[in-house]
C-alpha cells in the first residue's frame, strides 16, 4: 500500500532530528513538529484507504 510506505519513510527520515531535538536543538525540534504534521496527515490517508479496502470487500460478499 503506497500510503503506508510513505508513512514509514516519513518516520524514518525524522529519526535523527528527533534525537537532536531531545538534545536541545531547537531547529531540529521545529523540523520534527513539521514532519509530525505530515505523519498525521499520511496516517489519516492510511486509515481512509483501509476503510475503502474493507468496504470494497464487504460489497463483494
Amino acid at each position: 500500500m503506497e500510503e503506508y510506505q510513505k508513512l514509514r519513510k516519513l518516520v524514518e527520515e525524522i529519526a535523527d532530528d528527533v534525537y537532536k531535538a531531545e538534545g536541545g536543538n531547537k531547529a531540529a525540534g521545529t523540523r520534527v513538529r513539521k514532519a509530525m504534521q505530515d505523519v498525521k496527515n499520511t496516517a489519516q490517508a492510511v486509515r481512509k484507504r483501509i476503510l475503502e479496502i474493507r468496504e470494497a470487500e464487504e460489497a463483494q460478499a
